[in-house]
């Protein structure tokens, strides 16, 4: 019996079946053939289209500034109010004839009978009325202030019962010696208020006004305030 396990075998190696070491550089080189063809035909293939590719530029808007006039509105004078449309009257009236004397002779000569001149006392109190100023160079001015005087208001019983609170204004004038003359009220509150503030306002006394140095009679308003105390 023969042993042949330590024994190479050498007829396997001889079979061109089994050693594929001889065909390793001819299947290399067939390939590198076979890419070489394929990358020349692919370089060689056109393959661009024939149409051609559109290209789309947006255009950009063209922003223009106009100019605003500024328009002035032209005052239109409005056209004068229509005449009235006359009316007929239906005449039945009976106008009599009226005999106007022409013939009259009328004597220049003659003194007219003129009408009587107005009153001296009329015509006094309006000078009178008149001789007073409003705005002096200096203005009178109220011995002891406006609070000594509200001091002397006594706040009538209907005014408290009918809870009645303001400022009475008094008008007045203040002639030459600093008193008080013809004072009245020209905004009332009611209640009493305006009968005390006229009583309170002829107790003042005043240094009288001067224009140029001369005291005159000058018009001033005074408020008397009537307010409740809790």
């Amino acid at each position: 019996m023969k042993n042949n396990r330590l024994k190479p075998n050498h007829e396997i190696k001889r079979t061109n079946e089994n050693n594929l070491r001889n065909y390793y550089t001819i299947t290399l080189e067939v390939g590198l053939i076979l890419a070489l063809l394929i990358m020349t035909l692919l370089v060689r293939v056109n393959f661009t289209t024939d149409s051609e590719e559109e290209i789309f530029v947006q255009e950009q808007e063209v922003v223009e500034m106009e100019e605003i006039v500024q328009t002035k509105q032209q005052e239109t004078v409005p056209p004068p109010p229509r005449p009235p449309v006359p009316v007929a009257v239906p005449n039945t009236e009976i106008i009599e004839d009226v005999n106007i004397n022409i013939d009259a002779e009328i004597d220049f000569s003659s003194q007219m009978d003129m009408p009587p001149p107005p009153p001296q006392e009329e015509k006094a109190a309006e000078e009178e009325a008149e001789d007073f100023f409003v705005l002096v160079e200096e203005m009178p001015e109220l011995i002891g202030g406006l609070q000594a005087l509200q001091k002397e208001v006594k706040y009538p019983e209907r005014a408290l019962r009918a809870n009645i609170e303001g400022r009475v204004y008094v008008q007045f004038i203040v002639n030459e010696r600093g008193e008080v003359e013809n004072p009245k009220v020209i905004r009332s509150i009611g209640g009493g208020c305006d009968e005390e503030a006229l009583r309170v306002v002829k107790l003042a006394k005043f240094k009288p006004g001067l224009q140029r140095g001369r005291p005159v009679r000058v018009q001033y308003n005074l408020p008397v305030i009537f307010m409740i105390r809790s």
